[in-house]
Parts: structure tokens; sequence; C-alpha cells
């Protein structure tokens, strides 16, 4: 099949067919089925836009053109109409439509079949001149723009100089006649940016559109949303030619978006939005505010479609039930009536919020539409992500400029930038930039990735502003009509302000409201549907979940968030308050051992005391504790006049500072005096730690606690080093228990964070309890890319397609994953008691989990905010 018919009832194919119909004319085909008022069509496969790219991406696959033709015989017959007659004129609309939802990202075309001729047919069969003609503008619009890529800008420009000259506000306002001359510029323009005329064939039109929808796979906007998400560049996309149906034949005519449930809060209440007398894009498009659906507290006295179109609604809603019992699913809808009539155009499963998703995941189980697992699987981990966002303190003093739609949650402070691009640069300065729009457009993507929040002075809950927000989990407020944008001057007026580029105010994407410069914000509140959610995903998981943690603050949050250890307790975060430095740095310029220890007498009640707050919040759970891992450069002044006056502090001469400093010095320090190498140089340092550590376990037992301390080598590459290590830290931490009268078992294990560790690890799993591999550092050295300056090309891998995503952010699973697979194989083909875990920033990347679970990992250990995202992808890989 290169098409799949639908239409009367009867589909082409069967249920499931995503990957080839596209989620689009999947769903299109099923609603047939289920026998809902769809109008005919047909699809054209996913593997007709690959061979289309295959035979160099110029012409359609042979036998194409002919399969649509014979489709729209069939779809002439059940409407009794045909396509590019003149005078029962049939029209298509032709979208895109890729295995996932990709809103806005490519390309559509709508009244398609129209020309000079079939126009007055229209205008005739209607009785509705206005109509006919507003179709056939909207048509050349869209053919100019997408087909034959002329700038939108022309035909808007060509439409308000109408409107000016008419004296009007709204299209809806110009006549039949005034339409008829803006149809004459339209062509003009074609002519002129185009450089050919429109074309009045009516197959010309529709094999020129499909050609121009499968271009529109490969645009700019798409590349970058699929690298974005993950997904693959080569899936293609379906094309779904759909006889139309029109909402802006008059007044008993209307379009909409709706939602089978609220996609910002999940609560079970139908929701959407309509326009009388308009075309679909016209809702999402921002260009008209659109009325909602449903009558309600906060909707005006007979302005809903409930009151407006009573029969229209009612129909909806039974078809509303019955796709969601169906679905099982929070589903997002589009519809049209024509003549008081309802039509379905599409149905999806909806783009939600994070805490929509577990509200939706939870109830459905109670409601018996769905079971535990599978709410378990519904939510996407890093939804997650958006529950633990910030929002704004109520106690906060606050000056409220202005309110908009409450579109994506969370709150956000920012400095106001006026395009795309001003926000990708703001935010590569580590600026925080909020990106205002008059309505952003799928071309704004990167800048809205960059940007900290998104405020659009156009728009509803529905448009691109606020469903692609919502997928990203950025705070958004949509549709701020009373906003003031003048691109040109650089500045917007809110509230009785004027605020010009780089000014600071705040978003509250849960309220709508936009508020006057820089507000306080307090961390969110986790409500009973996550606590139930993340109860059932524990039920199923069998990997662990620590956190990362350096202090009780920290360690304190990871257990509320349902850690259960700390994997990495960095402790050289512990240096750097203003006493520590002292004594860290009268150590590095000690001139011998005595001096040194001396130094390290200092340091020792500070790390004690760090370590008995820590274990403590992590009473009863494992703790590992990485012995120091930097080089000692980093704790040493790099100024001239610091080096003075640390000169002047630890009594020796600015020349022999220094000399220290100089000989500290390292050309790579990522690979230099660091980690074990410097235990093995200066022993007396990781023999203070040990002694800290043990001795605030000691006195934790003591108090009737239960402490769990385990003490991580950084570094191995060498079985001998680790070897002396753990004799030097095994020593020390047995004299003091036994000074110390306690029993406690304390692991001794070593970070795997070098390739030569991963293929020798049976003999270092000989001198080990545990491992717990480093992937930020074994991506670094196993790729040769420096973390901290590899931003300068990495980008451009991505998006040339070198490398799938950065190997910082997602674990490198065919490169890095194997030198994993390869360690935990010999470690435990050697040690059948070795205890594995993971430690990098990869441990709170949901792709990777399910990795580190297939590896046979024991435990992942992830920042405390990312732990329940860590919690839901174990669950999920086990399942």
């Amino acid at each position: 099949h290169q098409v799949y018919f639908f239409g009367d009832g009867k589909a082409d194919g069967e249920t499931g067919m995503r990957n080839l119909l596209g989620g689009k004319g999947a769903n299109l085909a099923e609603m047939t089925r289920l026998g809902m008022p769809v109008p005919p069509g047909f699809t054209i496969s996913t593997e007709m836009c690959a061979a289309y790219y295959e035979q160099g991406g110029d012409q359609l696959p042979a036998g194409l053109e002919e399969s649509c033709l014979e489709a729209i015989g069939r779809v002439e017959k059940i409407l009794g109409r045909k396509f590019g007659d003149a005078e029962k004129p049939l029209l298509f609309s032709v979208r895109s439509g890729a295995r996932v939802s990709m809103p806005g990202m490519m390309d559509t075309v709508l009244n398609l079949g129209l020309n000079d001729q079939s126009v007055e047919g229209l205008a005739r069969e209607s009785g509705a001149p206005r109509f006919a003609y507003d179709s056939y503008r909207r048509f050349l619009q869209m053919f100019g723009n997408v087909v034959l890529g002329v700038d939108g800008e022309y035909f808007e420009d060509a439409l308000d100089a109408l409107k000016e000259a008419r004296g009007v506000e709204l299209d809806t306002d110009l006549s039949a006649e005034d339409l008829q001359q803006l149809l004459q510029s339209y062509k003009s323009i074609i002519r002129e940016h185009a450089g050919r005329e429109f074309p009045q064939d009516a197959a010309t039109q529709l094999r020129d559109s499909i050609t121009a929808v499968f271009r529109s796979w490969n645009n700019d906007r798409a590349n970058h949303y699929r690298n974005m998400h993950g997904y693959a560049h080569d899936w293609g996309t379906a094309v779904n030619v759909q006889a139309m149906v029109f909402g802006n034949m008059g007044d008993d005519c209307a379009t909409g978006v709706a939602f089978t449930r609220d996609p910002s809060t999940g609560e079970n209440l139908f929701y959407g939005e309509y326009l009388i007398n308009a075309q679909g894009e016209d809702v999402v498009a921002g260009v008209r505010t659109p009325q909602p659906v449903r009558k309600g507290a906060n909707v005006a006295e007979g302005e809903s479609l409930e009151e407006k179109m009573p029969a229209c609604y009612a129909d909806l809603i039974d078809i509303v039930q019955q796709l969601e019992a169906h679905y099982r699913d929070m589903l997002d809808l589009e519809f049209t009536i024509q003549n008081d009539k309802l039509w379905m155009l599409q149905v999806r499963s909806g783009k939600r919020t994070g805490a929509a998703a577990v509200r939706i995941a939870v109830e459905m189980v109670q409601e018996k539409l769905i079971d535990s697992r599978e709410a378990v699987s519904r939510v996407e981990p890093d939804q997650l992500d958006q529950l633990l966002h910030p929002m704004i303190d109520p106690a906060a003093e606050l000056s409220c400029l202005g309110k908009g739609l409450p579109a994506s949650p969370g709150a956000v402070s920012g400095e106001i930038v006026f395009d795309a691009g001003e926000a990708v640069s703001a935010a590569a300065e580590g600026r925080r930039p909020v990106l205002v729009r008059r309505e952003t457009s799928p071309e704004d993507i990167a800048g809205m990735e960059a940007a900290v929040g998104i405020l659009t002075q156009r728009g509803g809950m529905t448009s691109h502003a606020a469903v692609v927000a919502r997928g990203m989990g950025k705070c958004c407020v949509s549709g701020c009509g009373e906003l003031l944008l003048d691109e040109g001057a650089g500045t917007m007026q809110l509230g009785g302000k004027t605020f010009k580029r780089g000014d600071l105010i705040t978003l509250n994407g849960t309220t709508g409201d936009v508020i006057d410069g820089e507000v306080a914000t307090i961390e969110p509140q986790l409500d009973d549907n996550f606590r139930q959610l993340m109860a059932w995903a524990n039920e199923v998981r069998s990997m662990k979940v620590r956190t990362n943690a350096d202090s009780p603050h920290d360690s304190q949050l990871g257990r509320e968030f349902g850690a259960e250890g700390i994997g990495l307790c960095r402790t050289e975060h512990m240096f750097f308050g203003e006493e520590r430095i002292a004594a860290i740095r009268e150590m590095i310029v000690a001139p011998d051992l005595p001096s040194r220890e001396k130094a390290l007498a200092k340091l020792l009640p500070f790390q004690r005391a760090d370590f008995e707050g820590i274990l403590e919040a992590m009473d009863g759970l494992p703790v590992t504790v990485r012995l120091l891992d930097p080089p000692l450069h980093e704790f040493l002044p790099q100024e001239e006049a610091e080096i003075k006056r640390l000169a002047g502090e630890l009594s020796v001469s600015p020349e022999r500072m220094h000399q220290i400093v100089d000989s500290l010095h390292e050309f790579n320090p990522m690979l230099g005096h660091r980690g074990c190498r410097l235990g093995v140089t200066y022993p007396e340092i990781y023999s203070m730690q040990t002694e800290a550590i043990v001795r605030a376990a000691c006195a934790l037992k003591k108090a009737g606690k239960n402490p769990q301390p385990e003490i991580m080598i950084p570094l191995i590459g060498v079985d001998k080093e680790l070897k002396i290590m753990r004799d030097l830290v095994a020593r020390r931490r047995d004299e003091i228990l036994e000074e110390e009268g306690v029993e406690l078992e304390v692991l001794i294990g070593t970070m795997i964070e070098i390739p030569r560790a991963c293929v020798t690890a049976d003999e270092i799993a000989k001198v080990a309890d545990f491992f717990s591999f480093g992937t930020n550092d074994l991506t670094q050295m196993g790729f040769g890319y420096s973390r901290d300056d590899s931003g300068s090309f990495l980008p451009e891998y991505v998006d040339r397609g070198i490398l799938a995503r950065d190997p910082f952010q997602g674990l490198d699973q065919s490169g890095i994953g194997k030198l994993v697979e390869m360690a935990v194989e010999l470690g435990r083909a050697e040690n059948a008691d070795l205890h594995l875990g993971v430690c990098g920033e990869h441990g709170g990347d949901p792709e990777s989990v399910g990795f580190f679970h297939r590896a046979g990992l024991d435990y992942v250990s992830c920042s405390p905010y990312r732990v329940p995202v860590a919690i839901l992808a174990a669950a999920q890989a086990a399942l």
C-alpha cells in the first residue's frame, strides 16, 4: 500500500499502524471505524516519505500520484462532489502526521482544489461569496508560503494595507469585493516572489503540496524538535489528504480544539476553545482570541459553545466520552462545525504538564480505566521535573502588571528578550532570558528552549507557545492581551510601565500573572497523587536510587524525594568555608610532613561534623563518601593580589608562594595529580578523612543511630593503587573502631571512571567491596572530550548527526556503555558480592537509567531533584 483510504465507516489497514500511518492517520482511521463523523480521505504512508528522500528528494515515488487520484475517486463517490470541478468542487486539506506528535513543526495546506473557476462554483453553491473568496485567499497564502516558499509577511502586509484602506479592524469586516481585490494582490505576490504563476490545475496543486509536506520533515525547526526530544530523523512523515469541511461558512459554523481533561491541572473536566466562523489554524495561531467550549465561572454569559450550539456540544460530549473510554487516555481533539453538523478532524494523546500527567494517571486507575502498572508507564520521567519546580512565595510582596493565560506551570524571574536569537545568546552567557513575543512560531523553538520562561501577547491555551512550553516543562504565560510590544524600539508596555531589553520580570505560569521585577520563590509541595504514583513505581522497580549530596540539607531533600542512601558525597565541597580553606592552604604550602599533619588536624573537626550531619540525615541508609578528588591547585588563588595576601597570612615570602602556585600548575589538571594519586603521594590527607568519617559514624552509633558509611577511592586505573589505598584506609578504620570500642561495617570501594579500570575490572574487583561508575569522567576520558570545553563543538556534532545526543547528558550506550558492561561482567565474575552503582549525572537521565537497569547495576545516584525521575525511569525499565 502506498495510500490507506478511510471514510464511510471503513478504513484500510488495521488498528495500531502508527509507524506507517503516523499518529494522525492511524487515529483518523480508528475514529472512522468507531463510526464517528470523520470527513473521508486517505493517508500516504511514512514509507513514501522515506522513498522520496532515498531517490534524491525531488520527485514523488513512482505510482504514488496514480494511487492518490484513485483514492480521490472513492472520496468523490461518498460526497457526490468532484475534485477540480467548477460546479461542485471537492476541496482537500493536506497535512503532515509523524508517528509522534510534533506540534506546528511541519506544514499544512488547506482548501486545496480551488482555482479561478471553482471558487465561483463554491460561491454559487454555498450562497456565500464572501466565504468562497476567503477560502481561496487562505489557500493562496498557504500554498504560496508552504509550497512556493514565499515569505508569509508579504501576504500579511497586503491584508493589513487593505484593512487600513477600508478603515476596518478584523479580516471578517472585509467584503466579498475587498477579498476579490486581495486575491489579485496575492497572485501577483506569488508571481513576483516565487517567479511562477499560481497553478490552476488541481492535480498539480496536490502533487506540489504532498512534495512540500515531505520536504517539511527536514526543515530546521522539525530537525531541532527531533534533536530536543531524541526522535529519529529517518522515520519520515505520513501525509493526510482529507476532504475539507468548513468552519468559516457563516455563523452556524465553528472550529475548535479541546482536551478531554484539563491539560494544565489534570482535572477531569472537558476543556477547550472554539471560534465561530473560522478555520482551524485560526484557533492555534493566536490571531483571534478564542472562546471556551464549556460554560463556567470565568466564562462570559452566552459565549460558550455549550450555550451557542447546544446540539453540537451534546454530540461532542458523547464522542469525547466514547473516545476516552476507547483510548483510555487524556486526548486532544480538533473539530469543525459546518452548518450545525459536527465533524471530527483529529484525536491524539494530549500534551500535558507533569502535574496533570500524574493526576490523570492516578485518577484513571481509580476510575478503573487502567491499572497501576499502566499508570507508571504513562508518565514520562522527565515530566516529574516540572512538579519539583519552584512556585512564587505566598508571603512575597509583589506588583502584578497584568494577567495572561496560565499556559505552563512554575514561576521564573529573568530579563526580557524580544527574539529567539537573543534568548539563545543570553543563555549562553549564563543570563536568564524571558522570551517575550507577540506569539511564538515554530521558528522560535531554539529560543524557547534557551529561555527560562515565555510570555506572549496573543494565543490561547492551545497556541504554539502553550503546547510547546508544556512539553518542555517551561514556565509560560500566553495571550496577555494588554501587553503592548514595540519590537522595533525594543520595548514592551504593561500595567502602565514601559520595559526594555534586559529589564527584570517574573512570570507565574500556574496563575498567568506577569509581575514586576524579581520575586522570591518557594520549593514546591508534592501531593498525594505524586506519592501514590511513586508508591506504585517502588512496587515494580528492582534497581535502587540514591542521591548525590554534600550537605545535611541536600541529604534530607534527597531522602524526602525517595532516595535510598547517598551514592556520592564529594568531600572537596566541604573545604571551601572560610576557616577550612585557610587550613587546607596551610597544608598545601607546608614544607614537611609534621607541618602538613598540623594543618590537617585543624580540618579534622570540620570534616567530622559534616559527616555526622550527613550520616544522621541518612540514618539507616548507605552513604558513599568519596575521598579528596580534585587537584590541589583548585584550592589556591590565581590572582596576584590574592597570592600576596595569602603569603602574608601563611607567613611565607611572596616568592615562595609563587613557586608553590607555579609548581602545582598543570597543563591538563583533569589528567593530572588528583584522586588516588594525591592519596599515594600525601597519604596523610586520606588518613585524616578516614578518621573523620569513622569517628563521626562511631559518635552516631553510640547515640543509638544506625550509620552506614562507605569509603570510595577515586580515579583508580591500576589495581595496585587501590590495594595501597585500601590498606591505608582499612588500617586507620580498624584502629579507630578499636579505640572507640564500636562494631561497624565500613565498606571500601572505588570509583570506576578511567577506561583502563573497566578493562582490568577483574583485577580491581579483588580488592574492592563496590564499584561506583563515574560516568562523567568515563565519558570525558573515553571520548577524549573535555567536559568544560566541549560546548564549542558538541552542539554542532548533535545537529549534524555525528552524535545522537550530547554524551554528557545521555550515556553513550554503544561506546561508554560497553566499557560499563565489560567492567560489570569482569568485576562480578571475580567477586560475586561486588556492589555496583553509578554516581555520574547520567544516573538521573531516564534513557541512561534504562541502560543501567539492563546492565545489572544495583543502584543509580543523581542530584536530589532528579531522584523521582530516576525512580520512575527505573520502574519503567523493570516493566
